[in-house]
């Protein structure tokens, strides 16, 4: 029996990935637990996000003073938007860092922040308990979940990407974005269900708390989960081939070193990141302050559009192992580029059943995305500077493009009174990522940049 297709024994759980002279084998429970332990920090970062999102017009009376609903509304949102500004930061700071000393312990501090940075607004005192501290202290907490943020998305990526045997890293980089679907569903599905139960004296005096505090709960499973692994097999063969104990790269090399590949990191995540934030962050509000949509409506039709992508995202992950990462991408930007104004003159009839079907088939387009990124985005770099370089052109593409995709479409309905404007800005999107994924290589099946080919073992728990 060759070395490549012998597994390591249980007993020796520690080690579960036993590295051959061409090849890695991997163990399927090692794998699975590495899935579990990245994905559950997106959600966590998305769950924030959906409370945030949903709960914001009682953010709004908590921490900012009383007196214009309007200004309120925007300062909670300001307090929001401010994350955005520190990711490309936290992505300069932790991406390098999770090259140096290891993708699990960059992790594991990076679950900690979010963590603690959601569970302390939980715990923040109300504006008229403390005046103006109240919103100093928002923005402070908002401030640190976004600088760890900035190494998270990376991080989990890339740490599933390098677990995972070659021929099933797309199936298993696909529950990424499924933890990032359950995590806004379950945020937003907790507020909807608070709002429903409490009164509004109650959800502002103490039940909007509640959301929030269950992040450290969270935060100390996710912990747990990802103390338990060990360095991935891709980074512990960089480390051995080091002169010393870690390599080092400086941040100038993880840049005009990878130029090419960060161009094409940035627009793939532009037209991932724009119809993401288009569909999930901006189109309630569209639905109720453009069309004057009914609240409770819109919001239930985006939380039914994430449940089907839920249902489709695994299935889509598979499909990119077995056709490739590009045609799955080329087709969803063929989908955005060809289909975003017939899918949003559906949603502008105004029934439930047109917003339903437009919404869906945005839904279904962005799973292309959702399915493919995990595994496409790790691919693009190699072993020794892809945590730093995939940190430093995904969230400089978020900040500038995703995260301010509300606020530009907006902007631009107001400057031009063309209502179909979202539409329109979707297919720029479509056209910029489709330009990416034709310069960009076919990943699928194939050992990850400066890493060993990896297979996945027998073992079976």
């Amino acid at each position: 029996m060759s070395t490549a297709s012998v597994v390591t024994p249980a007993s020796v759980l520690q080690t579960r990935a036993a590295k051959a002279p061409d090849a890695t084998v991997t163990d399927p429970a090692l794998v699975r637990r590495a899935v579990k332990a990245a994905a559950l920090g997106n959600a966590m970062e998305w769950f924030d996000f959906g409370v945030y999102s949903y709960i914001a017009v009682t953010l709004g009376k908590v921490f900012f003073p009383s007196g214009n609903p309007t200004a309120q509304l925007l300062s909670t949102f300001g307090a929001f938007a401010a994350a955005f500004l520190v990711r490309p930061l936290g992505g300069m700071v932790f991406g390098p860092l999770g090259d140096r000393v290891g993708r699990q312990k960059v992790l594991a501090l990076t679950m900690i922040m979010m963590a603690a940075g959601t569970f302390a607004i939980g715990l923040i005192p109300s504006y008229a308990t403390i005046g103006a501290g109240a919103p100093v202290l928002l923005l402070a907490a908002r401030l640190v979940q976004g600088f760890s943020t900035g190494g998270e998305y990376a991080g989990a990526s890339t740490f599933i990407a390098e677990y995972a045997p070659d021929k099933r890293r797309g199936f298993l980089g696909s529950w990424l974005e499924f933890g990032t679907l359950a995590g806004y569903i379950g945020g937003a599905g907790l507020v909807t269900l608070m709002t429903a139960l409490l009164s509004a004296d109650d959800l502002t005096s103490w039940g909007w708390r509640i959301p929030f505090l269950i992040a450290g709960p969270m935060g100390l499973i996710g912990l747990y989960l990802r103390m338990r692994l060990e360095e991935t097999p891709a980074f512990a063969a960089e480390v051995e081939k080091a002169e010393k104990d870690r390599p080092k790269v400086p941040l100038r090399e993880m840049v005009t070193g990878q130029w090419r590949a960060l161009l094409l990191c940035v627009g793939l995540v532009l037209v991932f990141n724009v119809t993401d934030y288009m569909l999930l962050s901006y189109m309630p509000s569209y639905l109720t302050s453009e069309l004057h949509y009914d609240e409770t409506h819109g919001l239930l039709v985006v939380l039914g559009v994430m449940t089907l992508m839920m249902i489709v995202q695994p299935f889509a992950g598979a499909l990119t192992d077995r056709v490739g990462r590009r045609p799955v991408i080329a087709a969803g930007c063929a989908g955005f580029l060809l289909l975003s104004v017939p899918a949003l003159l559906l949603i502008r009839e105004g029934s439930l059943l047109a917003v339903a079907l437009g919404m869906g088939a945005l839904g279904l387009l962005l799973v292309c995305f959702t399915a493919a990124m995990p595994s496409a985005l790790p691919a693009l770099f190699p072993t020794k500077v892809r945590y730093g370089s995939l940190s430093i052109g995904f969230n400089v593409s978020v900040s500038l493009f995703g995260g301010t995709t509300p606020l530009v479409v907006t902007a631009l309905i107001g400057a031009t009174g063309d209502m179909m404007m979202p539409a329109y800005y979707m297919m720029a999107a479509a056209v910029i990522g489709g330009f990416a994924v034709w310069r960009m290589a076919e990943s699928a099946g194939r050992p990850l940049p400066g890493s060993a080919p990896s297979v996945a073992g027998r073992h079976a728990e």
